[in-house]
Parts: C-alpha cells; sequence; structure tokens
C-alpha cells in the first residue's frame, strides 16, 4: 500500500512540476508520520522518502531513539518538527529535529536560541505565517511579519530558512490558492531586505489535499500524511 502511494504521490508531483515548469527534485516531500510505527517508517524509507516529520515530542523520541540505535539500514535523512511547539519541550526538539517549522513567537525563538546554544549546535527553523487570519491556528501575521523575522534572525544560534503556512481546511483547493500565493510572495518581500547574506530558500506549504495548488504557488516543501500511509 505504501509502496503505491509514493508511486502515486511522485507521478502527481512531477506532472504539478511539468506543468509549471519546475524540476521534481525541487520539491521535498516530508512524510508526516505521526501516529505510525517505526515498521511503517521503514517501509517508506524503504521506498526513497528520507524526510520524517512529526507533531508531537514524545512520539517523536521514541522514534528517534530506535532509528538512533540502528546500525544497519535506512535511517532517516532529516527530522521534521511540524506541530505547535510549546517551550517546554524546546530542549528535547533541539535535540531531535533537523528543521522546526513551527516558530510562531519572539519569546519561542529566545528559547530554541538558548537551547541550541547550549548544545552546540544551529537549529534551523521556518516562521509559520497564519496567511488565513484564522484564530484557530497558529501563526504570525503577515502584518508583523517583517519586524518578527528581523527580530528572530538576529538570534545568534537560530537560523531562519524561510517559511510555513497551514491553509484552511476546504473541498476545493481553489478556494485556498490565495494563501498559498501570499506565502510564497512574503518569503520574495523578506529576501528583498537584504539584510543577510543568503536568503531564505523554504516555503513550506502543502498537505494531501491541497499540495499540488500549493507547489503551483511556489511550495519547496510538502508535508504529506495521509497520501502516503492510508488506503
Amino acid at each position: 500500500m505504501i509502496y503505491d502511494n509514493i508511486v502515486k504521490l511522485k507521478e502527481r508531483i512531477s506532472a504539478v512540476c511539468e506543468k509549471t515548469g519546475r524540476n521534481a527534485s525541487s520539491i521535498a516531500v516530508i512524510a508526516v508520520s505521526k501516529g505510525r510505527t517505526v515498521e511503517e517508517i521503514e517501509e517508506v524509507l524503504r521506498f526513497g522518502i528520507r524526510d520524517i516529520g512529526e507533531n508531537r515530542i514524545q512520539e517523536a523520541q521514541s522514534k528517534f531513539a530506535y532509528f538512533k540505535s540502528i546500525k544497519k539500514g535506512l535511517i532517516p535523512k532529516s527530522w521534521h518538527f511540524i506541530g505547535r511547539l510549546q517551550t517546554n519541550k524546546v530542549k528535547q526538539a533541539v535535540g531531535i529535529f533537523d528543521l522546526i517549522h513551527s516558530v510562531d513567537s519572539i519569546r519561542l525563538a529566545e528559547a530554541i536560541d538558548k537551547e541550541a546554544r547550549a548544545a552546540g549546535k544551529i537549529q534551523d527553523c521556518l516562521i509559520q505565517v497564519n496567511t488565513s487570519f484564522e484564530g484557530t491556528k497558529s501563526g504570525v501575521y503577515p502584518q508583523d511579519l517583517i519586524p518578527f523575522f528581523l527580530e528572530a534572525d538576529r538570534l545568534p544560534n537560530v537560523k531562519i530558512r524561510g517559511l510555513m503556512t497551514i491553509a484552511p481546511v476546504s473541498s476545493n483547493p481553489e478556494n485556498i490558492r490565495g494563501f498559498f500565493r501570499d506565502l510564497a510572495a512574503w518569503k520574495e518581500k523578506l529576501n528583498v531586505l537584504k539584510c543577510r547574506d543568503d536568503v531564505l530558500q523554504i516555503v513550506s506549504m502543502g498537505m494531501s489535499d491541497d499540495f499540488e495548488v500549493a507547489i503551483e504557488e511556489g511550495s519547496t516543501m510538502v508535508r504529506i500524511g495521509r497520501a502516503i500511509f492510508s488506503s
């Protein structure tokens, strides 16, 4: 099942990239393994997806420990935290994850910076942006993004690599296209500031129901759970 799902997913990504003149290899696929077993993750790794996303610290710790103990065989290339991160879980997150997608407050960014410094690590992060202005969603509101970015990007042990958003649930992906377009535009606006030597590269947007529209609008990283793991 997982093999067939991954084949279909890659075919769909290739089709939308061909349509938009993009290279399918430029789209990173994060397999969202919340609630999935290590055996299921191993199957995903075997079929070519090496980036694993988790929403919960405690669940991620046990999976990370399992793969760390493996001396041979496939292991994840990178671990991504994609859920809401509480400040009291930052130490554990910094110890596990290569990329934290959900930085949504300066307090959280400062906590990450502190723990990364203690660990001797530069922690890659994305700023979560609430492009839809939904009160039930986390994220920095667009009008606050520039000052937020400038402040977070000054933290020595935090590296802002790009932006992330979660679009509203909709039966028609066309209804949420504008939210994806806005995030890609904000990434370009921040790069125009030229306040750093390098530029933001990552636009993390698009999940199982809407990743094709997200890619059309500039996503470089899609977070896929159900379309990989479910029948």
